[in-house]
């Protein structure tokens, strides 16, 4: 049930216009890569799929440094209400994105940043950053206090054990939680919508111009093909660093 509508995405990016509209819907057709050539060809694709990368990477590394940082401070240091602190700052991903959309595009322009990459990558922060904290946080309270505190007891600071004892041990949370990050990103519309106009468009962007860009309605296979687009490329990824996220996974900080 979960992969249908994925599966279905696929077909309809194969078919022609008049077997996407069939009664009853037809599983058997010619197939055709006419929409996945009109996607690849069209203006702009390929410097909104280098601003989509840009933006994802570098909103995903910051949020990662600054999330992971925090998490750590959170599950490690004396702090005073510290689960508290982490709950409210999770609690701030369920603020309304429009409510955080429009007085983002007021400070940018008043800065001169709109239609910039650094502008899309800072407001994708916002709300990467509490997802990298919570989950960087629950990691590193599974890990054994006696690794930073041996380290810490043979001249390391607190910023030196965390940078060379517990990050290289909790790759594995590192890497799962950059991926998670990198899609979150990847697929943002409403900031990309607002912040940029034709410089640092990204893809998903472009997909939803490409809604009405026609005189009989939306083209659905070409959506359908350029969805399959920016599918593809996330979970080519996620093929990638498979094995090596499950050979981490079951080491844990054991071997460390």
């Amino acid at each position: 049930m979960f992969l249908l509508p994925l599966v279905w995405m696929l077909l309809t990016s194969f078919k022609f216009q008049r077997d996407i509209f069939s009664v009853p819907p037809k599983v058997l057709f010619e197939p055709t890569l006419t929409q996945y050539v009109d996607v690849l060809t069209r203006g702009g694709f390929a410097g909104q799929m280098l601003n989509t990368v840009i933006v994802a990477v570098g909103a995903s590394v910051l949020s990662l440094l600054a999330g992971a940082m925090a998490g750590y401070a959170l599950a490690r240091l004396n702090i005073r209400g510290a689960g508290t602190i982490g709950a409210l700052i999770l609690v701030s991903r369920g603020v309304p994105p429009i409510a955080l959309a429009v007085p983002m595009f007021l400070v940018a322009r008043s800065l001169g940043v709109t239609d910039t990459h650094i502008v899309l990558i800072l407001a994708y922060c916002s709300f990467i950053i509490p997802y990298v904290m919570w989950l960087m946080r629950g990691f590193f309270l599974s890990l054994p206090k006696e690794l930073e505190e041996s380290a810490m007891l043979d001249g390391c600071s607190r910023l030196g054990a965390f940078f060379r004892i517990i990050v290289p041990i909790s790759l594995p949370g590192l890497l799962s939680t950059f991926i998670f990050s990198i899609i979150l990103a990847w697929e943002e519309l409403l900031f990309a919508l607002i912040l940029t106009n034709r410089s640092a468009t990204t893809f998903p962007v472009a997909i939803a111009g490409m809604v009405g860009d026609t005189e009989s309605g939306a083209n659905w296979g070409a959506l359908a093909a350029a969805g399959m687009v920016t599918v593809i490329p996330v979970v080519i990824l996620s093929l990638l660093v498979q094995k090596w996220l499950i050979r981490g996974l079951a080491e844990g900080a054991t071997k460390g």
